[in-house]
């Protein structure tokens, strides 16, 4: 594959994401589930009526046993809150928890119905990003009388507490998605507590390169890496734009960032190197000062639980006597 079209498929998966028990138990039974830190008891409690993304009601009778999930933020999610044992499918995009290698694989961006199929769920996790390429598809398996959840595109830390609240609610780990928010919530706000010592003056301006040139990508507002610079105390270069924003090189030196920070290091090589390396960005604060970090892009794109790890991290490599 060349590289300019490997850098388009790169980056539309990334924009699409970042806009992004052993089998079931009765109503009245009580399960172990194991989260991040300690054991915690659930109960399972059905039926329940959700309202999901589409705006439809759904009412699920039981605690389901198959579960297929059709973006890596669902999977994530499912895992943390305990319902990894059930999840039967999940998409080719899955890499974390390292469980999801064994699992069957459902198709990538645009939902593979024959496939889902033949795994027998009776609950599909979806998203309102393949709803537009995929909605014969999920029409599919509605009408083979299977639920299908379609989860909100998170854009803020406050609809990530959503998502991990409402797929708790429908996988039968309500008290354990409950556990997992409180959790996040004290992280972020301990972090926000640090960024109140920074004064104004002190506030550094963040670059953050999603795609390198020739066609180089950044954030503004309306996303999480915007919501996660702000909460540490900082400021984004590209604040004036809104979502996912192409810049030329010029344009970029010009915001003359004190860090750069870029999350490709999984397809390109040595990408603080290269960044560093730029001619026309050598007078740039944050190459002449060498405050240019390489992060794990999963962390801020994904709607899930480990994205308090990316701001926890994101927080330590622009204010390092901060937060220690």
């Amino acid at each position: 594959m060349k590289k300019g079209l490997q850098l388009l498929v790169v980056i539309s998966v990334f924009l699409i994401f970042a806009l992004t028990g052993c089998g079931a138990q009765s109503n009245d039974q009580v399960k172990e589930q194991q989260t991040t830190d300690e054991t915690v008891i659930t109960k399972s409690d059905f039926p329940v009526t959700v309202v999901d993304a589409t705006g439809e009601e759904l009412t699920i009778e039981s605690s389901p046993e198959r579960i297929v999930s059709l973006i890596p933020s669902n999977t994530e999610i499912s895992f943390a809150i305990g319902a990894g044992e059930q999840i039967v499918g999940v998409t080719d995009w899955d890499n974390y928890p390292e469980e999801v290698t064994e699992i069957a694989k459902v198709g990538g961006l645009e939902v593979n119905s024959e496939s889902i199929l033949a795994l027998q769920p009776d609950l599909v996790l979806a998203h309102t990003s393949s709803t537009g390429s995929s909605e014969q598809a999920l029409d599919q398996l509605k009408q083979a009388g299977i639920t299908v959840v379609v989860i909100p595109s998170a854009t803020s830390i406050s609809d990530v507490y959503d998502s991990i609240d409402l797929i708790g609610k429908v996988t039968g780990h309500a008290q354990s998605s409950a556990k997992i928010i409180d959790q996040m919530k004290e992280r972020v706000e301990k972090v926000a507590e640090k960024a109140e010592l920074i004064s104004e003056a002190e506030k550094k301006t963040v670059w953050v390169e999603v795609q390198p040139e020739p066609e180089i990508y950044t954030t503004g507002k309306g996303t999480f890496m915007h919501e996660i610079l702000e909460l540490i105390g900082a400021k984004n270069a590209a604040a004036d734009g809104e979502g996912w924003l192409k810049y030329t090189e010029e344009d970029a030196v010009l915001l003359n960032p004190d860090v750069i920070v870029v999350t490709y290091g999984y397809y390109v090589d040595k990408p603080i190197e290269k960044v560093l390396g730029r001619l026309a960005w050598q007078d740039v604060n944050a190459v002449t000062n060498k405050k240019v970090f390489a992060v794990d892009s999963d962390k801020f794109t994904r709607a899930g639980p480990r994205l308090v790890e990316g701001v926890e991290e994101l927080a330590k490599l622009v204010y390092p006597n901060i937060y220690q």
